[in-house]
């Protein structure tokens, strides 16, 4: 694939704005490969959240340019800093993820077609030295992301890794049962509306439809909301559920916190019950 190709860098991490990590790594970036364009698409994933990383990471993967995705979100970053974690560049369709082998990047590979190669990142050539234990967005990554950006071949990194070998995040839970949809929550965007695990799919597979009443269960009760489409089926202070953007269903109260109001977090168990009509042998 030619250099211009891979000219687009979609740029992910856990830095957060409130100091100049992100905008270092941006400079890196220039100096490597000025005319590299950068999407920045969220540096306020929770620290150290690798099930938030990659759902956010997955979704906005088909959406892109071709290019390259670099990823940095990794509890070495935080506590625990200093730990060592494969650095990787794994090819999936016409694009190149980079980041740390920790689960992060393939859910992203497998929503653009699937990893087909991965390079373990070994080369001295291609990274700033000394490499930081604690920055290695910086001093790794970024410079990485630059120089595939400007045209260097991933096989050039390092030896081939199998793709079977590369470390998977535990499947999320998401299945439906006699009785209910089970899930959990996958993220928590910056107005509280609680994205879960539970896809269309299992919604019409259950026969439910816009317009029914759900009961919901999670860790701070049971809660009844209107299947709707959006935030604007309620009035303000109400709570609805419906399928987002990404097909998956979510919880959100208008103008106000469904987080918040729930006590929902990433990881946290919810089930949609189904009415005793809909009961499903299994």
């Amino acid at each position: 694939m030619s250099a211009s190709a891979r000219s687009w860098i979609g740029f992910l991490s856990d830095y957060g704005l409130s100091d100049c990590h992100v905008g270092i790594c941006h400079g890196v970036i220039a100096a490597t490969a000025p005319a590299a364009r950068v999407i920045d698409l969220c540096h306020e994933v929770p620290p150290g959240d690798l099930r938030s990383g990659s759902a956010l990471l997955a979704q906005a993967a088909p959406y892109l340019p071709a290019g390259v995705l670099l990823a940095v979100v990794d509890p070495a970053t935080g506590p625990g800093a200093g730990t060592r974690r494969r650095a990787l560049a794994v090819i999936a369709g016409k694009s190149v993820l980079v980041g740390p082998d920790n689960g992060l990047l393939l859910p992203a590979a497998r929503a653009l077609g699937g990893a087909s190669a991965a390079h373990q990142i070994v080369s001295k050539t291609h990274v700033r030295h000394p490499i930081s234990a604690t920055f290695r967005g910086r001093d790794l990554f970024a410079p990485v992301a630059a120089h595939i950006a400007a045209g260097l071949s991933p096989a050039a990194l390092g030896p081939e890794v199998p793709v079977d070998a590369l470390v998977r995040l535990p499947e999320p839970v998401s299945r439906l049962t006699a009785h209910r949809l089970e899930g959990e929550v996958l993220s928590v965007d910056r107005w509280g509306t609680v994205q879960t695990t539970l896809g269309a799919g299992l919604f019409e597979e259950a026969g439910l439809r816009v317009g029914d009443t759900l009961t919901v269960h999670c860790r701070t009760g049971e809660v009844k909301v209107p299947f709707g489409r959006s935030h604007a089926d309620v009035r303000p202070g109400e709570s609805v559920g419906y399928l987002d953007s990404a097909g998956l269903f979510a919880l959100a109260r208008h103008t106000n916190s469904a987080a918040l109001e729930l006590g929902l977090q990433p990881g946290d168990s919810v089930a949609v019950r189904l009415p005793a009509t809909m009961d499903i042998s299994r």
